[in-house]
């Protein structure tokens, strides 16, 4: 993908859904993957002319991992010009304690790593957090909550978060998996493994083959999902202004 069409999207859901006001301090969640490096070259560049002024700070939350090589992740926020916090915790010494051999560790995991992020965006006097949400995340989440909790719900571009005052935005709504593996192809982003030992084990995972199964039999099926998330009056996803179909 283009980074011009990469940054189109991304100022296309900002937009359709005022993400960003004048003055906001954006932390952007920084995991190492293709799609947080790819939100932060959308972001990064964004900045530079977007109406509304802000100002951006990467977060990354080292879960504790052996062999979890930040070093290329702060090398690309320095050629961005975007400062970087690198936030240490023993999360996956914790999870080994207190989960029982055998369970899913990604709820308390993910619970305690937004948690990280969270206190650390605010300590760093950031009141959004840029989460890199794309649109496979958004129709894998509506399918998992029909099969495993009998409802229709997906999260929505903005959710404030009461309890902490921040709030979370979803710029990359609109731009698909595939296109980020291709962004990254062709600006050979520097991703870093991801050290989780169920990566690629999840029920998540399994939702994305199965999507990916259906789609291969009925092309066009990712997009009519996507599009009946965006208008099945889900609460959050009432866009103020919309340009996307």
């Amino acid at each position: 993908m283009e980074f011009q069409k990469l940054l189109s999207y991304t100022r296309q859901a900002v937009d359709d859904y005022r993400m960003i006001e004048n003055g906001d301090h954006i932390a952007v969640g920084i995991s190492g993957g293709k799609d947080s490096l790819a939100l932060l070259c959308a972001l990064s560049h964004l900045r530079r002319f977007y109406p509304r002024k802000f100002e951006l700070q990467a977060i990354t939350v080292d879960l504790g991992y052996d062999g979890f090589d930040l070093s290329s992740v702060e090398a690309m926020c320095k050629e961005l010009d975007v400062p970087c916090h690198i936030v240490s915790t023993k999360i996956a010494s914790i999870l080994k304690r207190k989960v029982p051999e055998g369970s899913s560790p990604c709820s308390l995991c993910a619970k305690m790593r937004k948690g990280a992020l969270n206190d650390n965006a605010l300590a760093l006097g950031c009141n959004k957090v840029a989460y890199a949400h794309h649109m496979d995340d958004v129709i894998e989440t509506a399918l998992m909550s029909l099969i495993y909790e009998g409802r229709f719900y997906a999260f929505p571009p903005v959710t404030k978060l009461e309890h902490t005052g921040l709030t979370v935005i979803r710029p990359l709504l609109y731009v698909s998996e595939a296109e980020i593996k291709g962004f990254q192809k062709k600006h050979v982003l520097p991703v870093t493994k991801n050290p989780c030992p169920v990566d690629g084990k999840t029920r998540r995972e399994y939702i994305k083959n199965l999507i990916g199964q259906i789609n291969r039999d009925n092309p066009g099926v990712k997009k009519r999902l996507f599009h009946a998330v965006m208008h099945g009056n889900i609460d959050g996803w009432q866009a103020i202004q919309r340009r996307h179909p």
